[in-house]
Parts: C-alpha cells; sequence; structure tokens
C-alpha cells in the first residue's frame, strides 16, 4: 500500500453559545481537517483542533505545516509504516503538536480500516464506553445552575465547571452545585491557570464538602512546580490534575519524577497524537498517577479519536470527550454515539466514520 496524496482543508465550527474559560471567549473555531488517499483505495482522516494559549498553534500555522511539510514526508510512502512516519513527522514539526496529532490519527484511521477492526479494539480494548463530563463555561452564578440543569436532564452524571477569574465566585458556584447536584453527581472544577498557590489552597478549604473528583491545572503552566505546592498544601483533599503543564513526554515524565501531580490530563492535541499519549499513559502507569483524557474544541471525529484511545487504555479514570456538545455545524458529529451521558465508538473500523469534505 502507498500514500497517493493527502488533502488538507479548514472548517469554522460553530457554538450554540459563547464559551468563556479564564483566558478566552470563543463563539466559533476552526479545525483543519486532514486525509490520507492510498493507492488501494483506503483512506484515512484524521482533525487538527488549535489551541494557540497552549500549543502556540492556529491555523495560519498548521495549513502550511500539513500542506508544505507533512503532505510531502508522507506521499509514496507505505502507510501501514507508521512508527517511522510518526519519528520523521515529529523530527520536522517538533513545535506543531496539533498538526502532527491530526496526521497520527489518520495514520491510525487507516490502520484500522486496513485491519477491518475498531481502532481501540486494534489497540487492545479495556471497556466498551466510557462516562465523560461535560463542561460549564465560565458564567453568571444563576446561568451556570441553569446550563448544569440542561445537562443533566440529558443524562449526563458527571459537570465540570471552568472558573480562575473569581476566587469567591467559584467557591459560591461550586457549593452551590454541590447542592444542586446531590452526591450522585461527579463534580470536577478547571480554573485554567487562573490561580496562585495560595488561592488554590483556600479554595480547596472552602469547597471540601463538595468532595470535587478534581482541581485541574490552578496555576500558571509555566511553574509546573507550583502544582506540587498546591497538591502539597492540599493534602489529598482533592486530586491534582495538571493540564497545560503536559504537553510532551519530557513534561510527563518530569511532573512524575517531582511528584507534583495526582492526575494527568491527556488531549490528543496537545501530545501530537495516539502514539505519544500512548507513551505517556505508560509513565503515569509507572508513577501511579491516575489518567483523564481530555480534549480541545475538536470536531466529533477528533473526540472519536481520543475516546478510542481512552477505551484502551487501563489507567483512564475519568474522560472529559464533550469538545463537539455544542456544535451547529459539525458533520462529523456522529463519529462518537451518547447514550445517557456514555460515549460509545461506533463499531465501524479505524475512527468510525468516513469524512467528506
Amino acid at each position: 500500500m502507498k500514500i497517493l496524496r493527502c488533502e488538507v482543508w479548514p472548517v469554522t465550527l460553530k457554538l450554540r453559545a459563547p464559551f468563556t474559560i479564564a483566558y478566552s471567549t470563543l463563539d466559533e473555531t476552526v479545525n483543519v481537517f486532514f486525509r490520507i488517499v492510498t493507492d488501494t483505495g483506503l483512506t484515512g482522516c484524521g482533525v487538527a483542533a488549535p489551541d494557540e494559549m497552549v500549543t502556540g498553534e492556529n491555523e495560519t500555522t498548521i495549513l502550511p505545516a500539513l500542506r508544505e511539510t507533512a503532505e510531502p514526508l508522507l506521499r509514496g510512502s507505505d502507510p501501514l509504516k507508521m512508527g517511522m512516519l510518526i519519528e520523521k513527522l515529529g523530527k520536522v514539526l517538533p513545535k506543531e503538536p496539533t498538526a502532527r496529532a491530526a496526521v497520527d490519527m489518520a495514520l491510525f484511521d487507516l490502520l484500522g480500516k486496513k485491519a477491518h477492526l475498531p481502532l481501540f479494539q486494534l489497540l487492545g480494548a479495556c471497556r466498551s464506553s466510557i462516562k465523560t463530563s461535560v463542561t460549564v463555561g465560565i458564567m453568571p452564578l444563576e446561568e451556570t445552575l441553569e446550563e448544569t440543569r440542561r445537562w443533566i436532564a440529558k443524562g449526563f452524571s458527571a459537570i465540570k465547571l471552568k472558573g480562575g477569574l473569581n476566587l469567591e465566585e467559584d467557591i459560591r458556584k461550586v457549593r452551590r452545585l454541590r447542592e444542586l447536584l446531590g452526591p450522585g453527581v461527579g463534580l470536577r472544577f478547571d480554573a485554567n491557570q487562573g490561580y496562585s498557590v495560595e488561592e488554590a489552597q483556600r479554595f480547596i478549604e472552602e469547597t471540601a464538602l463538595a468532595k470535587l473528583e478534581a482541581i485541574e491545572q490552578p496555576t500558571p503552566a509555566a511553574s509546573p512546580s507550583l502544582l506540587g505546592d498546591v497538591r502539597a498544601g492540599g493534602r489529598g483533599v482533592v486530586p491534582v490534575m495538571a493540564d497545560e503543564s503536559l504537553l510532551k513526554l519530557s513534561d510527563a515524565f518530569h511532573l512524575a519524577r517531582k511528584k507534583l501531580v495526582d492526575m494527568l490530563n491527556i488531549k490528543l492535541m496537545k501530545t501530537g497524537g495516539i502514539r505519544p499519549a500512548e507513551r505517556i499513559a505508560a509513565i503515569a502507569r509507572a508513577a501511579g498517577q491516575e489518567i483523564m483524557v481530555g480534549c480541545m474544541d475538536e470536531a466529533g471525529l477528533g473526540v472519536a479519536a481520543g475516546l478510542h484511545f481512552a477505551l484502551a487504555q487501563p489507567d483512564v479514570r475519568y474522560a472529559d470527550l464533550d469538545g463537539y456538545f455544542d456544535f451547529t455545524n459539525d458533520t462529523t458529529a456522529s463519529a462518537v454515539q451518547v447514550k445517557n451521558g456514555l460515549l460509545y465508538p461506533t463499531g465501524e473500523p479505524g475512527l468510525g466514520f468516513e469524512v467528506s469534505m
């Protein structure tokens, strides 16, 4: 089998309503799709969903990375030699993990189709579905409660609350949400780097009765040691999770060696795809850290790749794979099946979905 060509095209995805976190507000985003076409008629497709504040990439960097660097590297190659191709790609695009993730996904999608197996089975299925949280962005208290009620009415039983702009308001929201949800619904909090160590420790103390499942990236990513300070001061009341501080394998090793966090949020768009994510998961396993598989604001196809990875990993405790839920024009939304808050793959080979331009 030989790669004949690669196709690259951007899609602007529009949100149902503006979504705010500690460092940005979005009402639309651009995903870049990437398709590998082979001489056998088989194709594989992936998608890049950039977050410039996290990896430094955006549409204007990803398009040339895929068209001018990845496509010439892949053209004429055997796509089943994916280990070699992914290694080569890492050398020529060392600072573009989101672009690399699109290629990695497309190669894995193609591999699954060649094997006539859904990707999670090919990777070594540990489960056939997983519960996902749904994320509630930063908004006034009453709107936060109403948005949460909307998701609970749809059958979801895990909520991730965004914060990091106003400590007092965040504490108040968490307490009210726990009153609303009762003890049977999981509740997580993500400050997106918005707190100091002192603020994070106060937040943990004053929300202790809410029994949070995790506090995610409370302090600035550029100083990962601060996560260790939060963890030490929190005395195990709430697990501390790294997100923006975890981009590559060396970050995972540093977080593990220094015992800075309890959990890792692995996102394929940060790591460069499934292959490097597997290596990070191995470090987490050796360090006794638990894993949440998360996502950016990405189309259903990207979430499907994260889902297949999560289903194949034994140490994944949580999933936060809701990045496509509020898009109004995502033609790949059915790449993932949702029922009562659980995510399922389609059961078709590869990523389980055929993408049309």
